[in-house]
């Protein structure tokens, strides 16, 4: 039997199982700020909601600039009524 072939055969190395939901959403700690050239920690503000979910800003602790963003996505839709 080759290598190739046995790599190949059911049961020669079992493949790890994805893991559904493990690591979904992160929130950032600390990002790289630009004005105060090094890694520091931030803080999330809400800036807008939209139909497919809420967009947060990420601003420097320190200096207050803005140093990246992220849509939360919602799990379920947005009904309205109206």
């Amino acid at each position: 039997m080759s290598i190739k072939n046995y790599l190949n055969s059911p049961g020669a190395f079992p493949r790890p199982k994805k893991r559904a939901g493990a690591f979904k959403e992160f929130d950032a700690t600390e990002l790289y700020c630009p004005r105060c050239q090094r890694s520091v920690p931030v803080r999330k503000r809400l800036l807008l909601v939209l139909p497919e979910g809420d967009k947060y800003d990420y601003r420097c602790a320190f200096c207050s600039e803005s140093v990246g963003s992220k849509i939360d996505r919602k799990q379920k839709p947005l009904t309205i009524i109206g």
